[in-house]
């Protein structure tokens, strides 16, 4: 019995040490990691930031505005897959600056949305539409739903800095106060919380842009509308390798 067990024991084999001793290190790729980070951040799609400024009549409801972009969002959502639009809406009196959180596919539906009604309707209450800037896959949304705020009470300003400054200072300015604004929402305001609302003007009055930036930026004629930006986005690109130029040209006999 004895013998039997000490050549039970004998035949075990005893667990590798170099298995203990070596790295395990993951394999993958770069489409691998991509993939879940995105998984980790809970996103279906990359996820892109537009920046938009337009003008509004002067006579319409303000809600008017808001009602027709959360019809757009519930429209584009139905049948385009793609991810919910986070963001702020901010109504002047006559103009409007838009910020959008969302993926590629979304922000091109509503560019063409918007166009649509350019074309058919000659007086659709947005209009004179440009793109400041898109940027494209950031890491995490700086809104987490999308809010809407009317700056009723003008603010007064010192002076115009669209006078003594040149386009690309004016944007500059425009993007820097326009990421602390987001900010503030991102430190202050809670998921499925209301916002500020209507009273931004009295809780944040130093990170509003003054109306004048925002006119100003609108009659720019170097910022992109969206007709322009879409026919860019749909013309193919054609690339000319080194290798296909030689010198001198070939002939043919």
């Amino acid at each position: 019995m004895s013998i039997s067990g000490h050549h039970q024991k004998g035949n075990k084999k005893p667990f590798p040490l170099e298995s203990l001793l070596m790295p395990q290190v993951p394999r993958g790729n770069f489409l691998y990691l991509q993939e879940e980070k995105q998984r980790i951040q809970l996103k279906k799609f990359l996820l892109h930031r537009m920046f938009l400024v337009a003008t509004i009549q002067a006579n319409i409801e303000k809600k008017e505005i808001a009602e027709y972009y959360e019809q757009t969002f519930q429209s584009i959502l139905k049948h385009h897959l793609g991810e919910a639009v986070t963001g702020l809406l901010l109504i002047y009196p006559t103009s409007m600056l838009h910020i959008l959180e969302s993926s590629n596919g979304t922000l091109f539906q509503i560019l063409l949305d918007y166009l649509e009604h350019e074309r058919n309707d000659e007086e659709f209450l947005i209009q004179n539409l440009k793109i400041i800037v898109i940027s494209h896959n950031i890491p995490m949304r700086m809104f987490m739903q999308w809010h809407v705020s009317v700056i009723k009470v003008p603010v007064m300003y010192l002076d115009d800095v669209t006078q003594s400054q040149s386009l690309k200072e004016v944007i500059t300015d425009f993007l820097t106060q326009t990421h602390k604004l987001a900010l503030h929402f991102f430190r202050t305001v809670k998921v499925g919380t209301k916002g500020p609302g209507d009273n931004l003007h009295q809780v944040a009055p130093d990170l509003l842009l003054p109306e004048q930036i925002i006119k100003y930026l609108v009659k720019s004629e170097e910022l992109m509308d969206p007709n322009t930006f879409i026919s860019m986005y749909n013309k193919p690109i054609h690339i000319t390798l080194d290798s296909e130029i030689v010198w001198p040209a070939p002939s043919y006999f």
